[in-house]
């Protein structure tokens, strides 16, 4: 997983000035997903849907969680299982390295959470270069963003590292697949770039002298670390005979930022960008691998989300759910193998971020998505796309089919009333990019 990564700034969605060699060869070798999408538009929520397999919603994790170490309801609810927990009795070994943010509590560690193994830092984000790396205590941090400067952690214990952090989690990762060769093992890794801070090391600034805007020159050299680094893995598992025993997901956690917080990425021809819920926000680079099981060279066409991968694995490992906390998410694999895609994994997808008013998630910025016809309401502002057709979001068809976006809205509001209110202290909330 990237983070903050734009939808068109990867080969297999048409990039041209950045390359990404090996990030494509997920894609090519096995499913392009033409319509794969996240949960929510913004880190922290995004990936607790991906980790639980269920709308973030559901368990009131609808904001990115306050970051103070001391704040123990600040992260992942403990009613909740990872997909580690829940691969955990089917004998799989688990690591997630990189970036966590479900939570810097120590309540709300990895390795409390499923994990077997954890290396990277547990909050929202991270400075690239190990010199600057300082010996933090975490509950001296607050939300002071002095976390940004803290050593890595080993499991339990800060570490010191030298190089690039990009470099240092790609080494990280082909360590741990070769030492848990020889038995099931799943790997979140969970790569920060290219959020900001904006760091690149000069091997990587080197290769995009062609790009003479300084923060897309930035930008495009930490998406190819990580291609390198996506590279290195790949390599690894065919060497050791791996590749058709492994399933592979790549994906961002989110559109690129348009507003706060730029990076330099390109999410076009969608609309809007990380904190909307139009598809720049939600729609993301998307693909998997299953050598000698998914054909290569797949496009798929129908909507898929993050919510799915651990869905799959469930299903590829005949596991059991407990009926209290139901997966939202689907076994992708039948789907994959119906050469013609006759069925479609999702009826409806929904998305919801809280109003202005922090008391109210009715009308804030919410969609449901229903085959091509997708619903918004940003605040009083109400919006029917055809996203097939006006891949752009440009054509409102509000007033042209009332009926579908009314059906729409009694969708969204009755899934609504399933979720839950906020359950976690919060960091910060993320502008409205767009409201027309």
């Amino acid at each position: 997983m990237t983070d903050d990564q734009g939808y068109a700034d990867v080969g297999f969605n048409g990039s041209r000035d950045i390359p990404t060699p090996n990030i494509d060869r997920i894609a090519n070798e096995g499913v392009r997903f033409e319509r794969g999408y996240v949960t929510f538009p913004v880190c922290g929520p995004s990936r607790a849907g991906l980790l639980t397999g269920r709308y973030q919603s559901r368990f009131g994790f609808d904001l990115n969680p306050s970051e103070n170490p001391l704040d123990p309801k600040a992260g992942l609810p403990a009613s909740e299982k990872t997909i580690a927990s829940i691969l955990k009795p089917a004998g799989y070994k688990s690591s997630i390295i990189g970036k966590w943010h479900m939570g810097n509590h120590k309540d709300f560690h990895p390795m409390d959470r499923g994990f077997d193994e954890f290396f990277g830092f547990q909050n929202g984000g991270h400075n690239y270069f190990a010199e600057r790396f300082r010996d933090i205590k975490m509950e001296d941090t607050q939300n002071t963003g002095q976390q940004y400067n803290s050593l890595l952690v080993r499991n339990r214990n800060s570490v010191e590292t030298k190089g690039y952090l990009t470099d240092i989690l790609s080494d990280e990762a082909v360590d741990f697949v070769a030492r848990k060769k020889d038995e099931p093992f799943f790997l979140y890794l969970a790569y920060n770039a290219p959020h900001v801070p904006m760091h690149a090391s000069q091997k990587y600034l080197d290769r995009f002298d062609h790009i003479k805007d300084p923060q897309r020159k930035t930008y495009a050299a930490m998406i190819s670390a990580v291609d390198d680094g996506v590279g290195k893995l790949l390599n690894k598992l065919d060497e050791l005979n791996l590749a058709e025993d492994t399933i592979i997901f790549f994906l961002s956690d989110n559109g690129g930022p348009q507003a706060k917080a730029k990076n330099g990425s390109v999410n076009l021809p969608l609309r809007g960008g990380k904190g909307d819920v139009f598809e720049g926000g939600v729609r993301v680079p998307f693909a998997m691998r299953w050598t000698g099981t998914i054909s290569a060279g797949i496009v798929y066409p129908h909507p898929v989300s993050s919510l799915d991968i651990l869905a799959t694995a469930v299903g590829v490992n005949n596991i059991n759910m407990a009926r209290n906390n139901p997966l939202d998410g689907v076994n992708l694999i039948p789907f994959l193998l119906d050469k013609n895609f006759t069925k479609q994994p999702h009826e409806t997808l929904f998305w919801r971020y809280r109003s202005a008013d922090r008391n109210s998630y009715s009308f804030g910025r919410i969609a449901a998505l229903q085959g091509d016809d997708k619903y918004l309401q940003i605040e009083k502002n109400k919006m029917l796309y055809n996203v097939r057709q006006d891949i752009s979001e440009q054509h409102n068809l509000f007033g042209n089919d009332k009926k579908k976006a009314a059906e729409l809205e009694a969708k969204y509001l009755k899934w609504h009333k399933e979720m839950s209110d906020l359950q976690i202290s919060i960091f910060n909330e993320w502008p409205i990019g767009s409201t027309e």
